[in-house]
């Protein structure tokens, strides 16, 4: 079967890939483990988070979306070709059209860096939809109505709330504190109120 068309949830911690008729074919954290000496990709995904505290100094789990938007282009892109591979096959002869979630408050300047981003690991073409329209359409709600809908969409790198009407976003307010900021107000907790030190996962088990 060849792919054409697929959509991305880039996420600061996780990154979701949706394929028509076979479904969500990705779900794994976004994070790419480094060999630091010679700077190559080692692993993406969910054996990249499993190497989390785990590994020699020399190899190190990387976060390349910060807040919701790429904070490092060269991870990100090496990130997004080997989930793209992941999803349309090693035998598709297409370059797949990508619809992509970014946050309402994403810059011009970060919106074609996702787009470049993403044409450089393989796509075709690349659309930017952003996320209180895909949240609300994932809701089943009618974004086409006249009445307005508010949308609380909270991911790891940013929290935002918008007001959806007539297919677009009337009103909306974008701040980037979210699930990565929580994780990290445990561990700071823990540490200063019990001498107590974890992890991020664990951070993340206890939210």
């Amino acid at each position: 079967m060849f792919i054409r068309k697929i959509g991305i949830d880039l996420g600061t911690a996780n990154t979701v890939v949706y394929v028509p008729d076979k479904g969500f074919v990705v779900n794994e954290p976004t994070i790419v483990a480094l060999s630091l000496p010679d700077n190559t990709v080692l692993a993406v995904g969910k054996e990249a988070k499993e190497m989390i505290g785990r590994t020699p100094d020399d190899i190190v789990p990387y976060k390349p979306l910060k807040d919701g938007v790429i904070a490092d282009y060269y991870i990100t892109r090496a990130m997004l070709q080997y989930f793209i591979a992941k999803a349309v096959g090693s035998f598709n002869v297409f370059k797949p059209e990508v619809v992509i979630s970014a946050p309402a408050g994403i810059s011009t300047m970060e919106r074609r860096a996702v787009m470049n981003a993403v044409r450089e690991s393989g796509a075709k073409d690349v659309y930017i939809v952003k996320e209180p329209i895909l949240a609300a359409l994932g809701a089943g709600i009618p974004i086409n109505s006249h009445s307005g809908n508010m949308i609380i969409n909270i991911g790891g790198g940013t929290a935002e709330v918008a007001v959806v009407s007539l297919g677009g976003i009337v009103s909306w307010h974008s701040l980037r504190v979210a699930g990565n900021r929580f994780d990290q107000e445990i561990i700071d907790m823990l540490k200063r109120k019990y001498s107590l030190s974890i992890g991020e996962q664990t951070a993340e088990m206890v939210k």
